[in-house]
């Protein structure tokens, strides 16, 4: 089995900056991440959701698997510190 140690580290730090994010700041790493996801498939085409969808339930993921699962938290992560901290808001 791939080694998940760093997917597990940015899995406790998604869940700590959840639980401190407002729900506006949640609506809006959603729909930043949505933007993400709409450029990538405009430049790579559909994602297959079926496989997708199957990975956070994996037992024994591959290590294409898990390096999918710890970038995808990475970024999650990266989003979520950038609303929560403000970053790229305009200061009046």
């Amino acid at each position: 089995m791939t080694d998940l140690s760093t997917f597990d580290q940015y899995n406790k730090l998604a869940d700590l900056l959840i639980e401190q994010a407002t729900k506006e700041q949640l609506a809006e790493c959603a729909r930043l991440l949505v933007l993400n996801l709409a450029h990538h498939q405009s430049l790579h085409g559909e994602i297959p959701l079926g496989e997708t969808l199957a990975l956070p339930d994996a037992t024994a993921p591959n290590a294409a698997q898990s390096q999918l699962l710890t970038d995808g938290m990475i970024n999650l992560v990266g989003m979520l510190g950038n609303v929560c901290s403000g970053l790229g808001e305009v200061k009046h």
